[in-house]
């Protein structure tokens, strides 16, 4: 056979036996005289083609007997249904259609030459597999559900692909076992359902080739373009773990097998009920006709009154039937982003939940009437599941919101979820019992402490210079404006407005205290500000000098904000690239030992963590873990130095920053304090250790007036002998990683309030281009081995 599969269980013979002897029972048992002689004409027609009885498996014989088989088929395939009925006689799994019905005939040649048609979500060894199951139930007997619709889509003149559900009729089929066949037993039958997916055994149980099949089907086809359509758009609605990008792409393909519109265009807007606007997605893929490239747009300016009143007042369809004419009476948005986009019809449905319109699912196309209210209703049986879909993404986008601000605004770390989560719980259930319920303190005992801190070196330093230059500049600005002035018109108000500036500056340039820059608010507001009201009519020279003074000042302060902004924008960028490094290098920390962390933002970045059996649900602590996050703690903190440097590279200002990391040996008990939603040390003598943090980056170095943390160094401050010994160890490798240099000094802190008998390892830090090197990967668990 020319089109026999590779490899096929069955050896294909058209035949219409069948249909012959049924022809030759009825022709004995009918009455009517009148089919009687019809048949018995038939029959004696048929008979010079015994090739049609006896099976045939050249494929050109189908061209050859086209006449006979019509003939003997007639009664199959009534003539009088042939532009109605999508029909054809078949070679099962081959895809081979004859005796095609004139409405499937103009199907296939709409599809094009080029087409070849197959089923849907079918392959070689799956087809083996269902013509082996065949066998098993005419040759044996074994009863099989393996009931599955087929389909072939076969695209329209448009290029819009149809979907045609089969339905298969093998009435007039025999299979019939070689000789050389394996006899199948019930064990072979079991074996074969427990690996329905081994191809290797169905061929070994069934070999190619070792059945016959003779006769032909009967496939009828039926046009289910908008079922199957809405079907795949349930799926693709429900099926959450999708690319937006091609979920958009699909169901505007979806919406063009619906409405047989090929070029058909799918928009969505969100809806916005609290302050009454619309708004794009937030994906930047997704279209909307009604915003165009807009963000956001208020409802009275988007649309017209009648498209407000039918979506969201009455979540009713509205429609524009001809855009053109639409245009001409209205000039919204909506009208103006329709013409730019060259649409000509359109369909606006709501998407609304409990009457509350939730958002707007648009269609148009580029030719008028395409779209109307008539056509609309085809959307009734697809909307809830739009609605669905809309309502669940909406939620997961609000539940997003909640993680962010628990992540953002809330000391609530995932690591210790699962405590207040399990605390939760009880208190729902206490609630639900009796009404009465509290949410207790969250305490978390014997858990080891981390601290580390990047901090700015003189950051108050630096904001009181950029203070400073800001101040002297704008009254620089001011006395040259006055000068100008007093060349103009010589009043002595002028004079003595310059000599108290000049007083001003002189004391500025002396000193810069903290009653500084509120002295010069009050003299710009007492005696400038209504100076420069009246210096702006003098002249247009002065007019435009006062008018670029103002643009310079910050509108909240009325003060210049210049070397300052410079300064916070700088912080600012260096606190987030930081906070953001660390965050994302806390990932590969809670994968060592699930621990709480958190981080804030002051003139750097600090952070906590602490460490024990208790913050694990059920899992089982050793000072490995502790060994492993302070090693972390301490290659990361270099990067993190590593990072500032590199930032600064595209920052207004330069800034240094000093490092240091606080080791506490002994563990603690903090406690979640529901008043102050954020954690604590729990108890008076876990109270020192924060008391060492606030003071420990003041402390001088013992006998000498040195800050402890310097610039280009890491500060680590202990108690500990033991804890010297391990530290030293983490910097012997470090160096050999190139985090740090060979310049390690040990000194002794002098005395603090309330803390006394600190130590503190002090190294320098080596600055690369590109902190990430290869080279600097640590395999933690192999060093621990190493080490301890």
């Amino acid at each position: 056979m020319t089109q026999q599969l590779k490899e096929f269980p069955l050896e294909i013979k058209i035949s219409f036996h069948k249909v012959i002897e049924q022809y030759q029972k009825e022709v004995k048992e009918i009455e009517s005289s009148i089919s009687k002689n019809y048949m018995e004409d038939m029959l004696n027609y048929i008979s010079d083609y015994p090739e049609l009885s006896e099976g045939f498996q050249d494929l050109d014989l189908l061209k050859k007997y086209r006449e006979p088989i019509k003939i003997l088929l007639d009664d199959l395939f009534p003539n009088i249904l042939t532009n109605n009925e999508i029909k054809a006689a078949s070679v099962p799994f081959h895809d081979i259609l004859f005796n095609k019905s004139k409405r499937l005939k103009q199907i296939l040649k709409k599809a094009g030459d080029d087409f070849q048609l197959t089923f849907r979500n079918t392959d070689d060894e799956l087809i083996y597999i269902y013509a082996c199951i065949q066998i098993l139930k005419h040759c044996y007997g074994y009863t099989m559900d393996i009931s599955r619709p087929l389909y072939y889509d076969i695209p329209d003149e448009q290029g819009i692909r149809r979907h045609y559900r089969v339905a298969m009729n093998a009435d007039f089929v025999e299979i019939i076992k070689k000789d050389s066949a394996p006899e199948i037993t019930q064990e072979d039958v079991d074996k074969l359902l427990q690996n329905v997916d081994d191809l290797k055994l169905w061929k070994e149980k069934i070999p190619p080739n070792s059945y016959i099949f003779k006769g032909f089907t009967i496939v009828n086809l039926t046009d289910v373009t908008i079922d199957d359509a809405i079907s795949e758009l349930k799926t693709t609605l429900l099926f959450e773990e999708v690319n937006e990008t091609e979920e958009l792409q699909k169901l505007q393909e979806i919406f063009r097998s619906i409405y047989k519109i090929s070029d058909l265009r799918v928009g969505f807007t969100v809806f916005n009920r609290r302050d009454m606007v619309f708004e794009r997605m937030d994906n930047e893929e997704a279209t909307s006709f009604i915003l165009d490239q807009k963000l956001v747009n208020d409802c009275d300016t988007g649309i017209c009154e009648r498209g407000f009143q039918k979506l969201i007042d009455e979540n009713a369809y509205f429609t524009i039937s001809n855009v053109d004419d639409y245009i001409k009476d209205n000039d919204n948005l909506l009208a103006k982003n329709l013409k730019k986009n060259n649409v000509k019809s359109c369909l606006l449905a709501p998407i609304a939940k409990n009457g509350k319109l939730l958002g707007v699912l648009e269609l148009v196309s580029q030719r008028k009437n395409e779209l109307n209210s008539i056509n609309a209703i085809k959307l009734d049986d697809i909307l809830p599941y739009i609605v669905t879909t809309v309502e669940r993404n909406r939620n997961d986008f609000e539940n997003r919101v909640k993680a962010v601000i628990q992540s953002e605004c809330t000391s609530i770390h995932p690591s210790v979820l699962w405590v207040f989560e399990k605390e939760a719980k009880k208190f729902i259930r206490d609630l639900d019992k009796d009404g009465l319920a509290s949410f207790k303190d969250i305490t978390f005992k014997d858990v080891f402490p981390l601290y580390g801190q990047i901090d700015i070196v003189a950051s108050s330093e630096a904001r009181n210079e950029a203070i400073k230059r800001d101040l002297l500049d704008q009254l620089d600005i001011i006395l040259d404006i006055i000068e100008k002035a007093y060349k103009i018109e010589e009043l002595p108000i002028y004079d003595q407005v310059k000599y108290r500036i000049s007083d001003f500056r002189e004391e500025l340039l002396d000193t810069l205290n903290a009653s500084s820059e509120q002295k010069v608010f009050n003299l710009l507001q007492k005696e400038v500000n209504p100076l420069m009201s009246h210096l702006k009519k003098q002249s247009d020279e002065i007019k435009n000098l006062v008018d670029d003074y103002s643009k310079m000042l910050n509108p909240e302060t009325g003060l210049v904000y210049n070397h300052r902004k410079k300064y916070d924008d700088t912080v600012q960028q260096i606190n987030r690239t930081m906070s953001r490094y660390i965050d994302k290098k806390q990932i590969q920390a809670q994968e060592i030992y699930p621990h709480y962390f958190e981080r804030y933002k002051t003139d750097g970045v600090d952070h906590n963590m602490y460490i024990g059996a208790s913050m694990a649900n059920k899992r089982p602590f050793n000072k490995v873990y502790l060994f492993n996050l302070r090693l972390w703690q301490l290659s990361t903190m270099c990067e993190m130095e590593n990072r500032f440097y590199q930032l600064q590279e595209n920052t207004p200002i330069k800034l240094e920053a000093a490092s240091l990391i606080l080791v506490y040996n002994s563990t603690m008990s903090i406690r979640y304090r529901m008043d102050e939603k954020k954690f604590d040390v729990d108890g008076t003598y876990n109270a020192r250790y924060e008391i060492i943090k606030k003071r420990i980056d003041k402390a001088f170095v013992k006998g000498t007036e040195e800050r402890v943390t310097q610039k280009g160094k890491m500060t680590i401050v202990y108690s500990q002998g033991s804890d010297e010994r391990e530290y030293l160890q983490y910097i012997k490798y470090l160096q050999a990683k190139s985090y740090f240099g060979d310049e390690v000094e040990l000194l002794e802190l002098e005395d603090v309030q309330g803390v006394v008998g600190l130590k503190a390892i002090r190294v320098n830090i080596l600055y690369t281009p590109d902190s990430n090197h290869p080279e600097k990967v640590i395999n933690y668990e192999d060093l621990m081995e190493e080490l301890h």
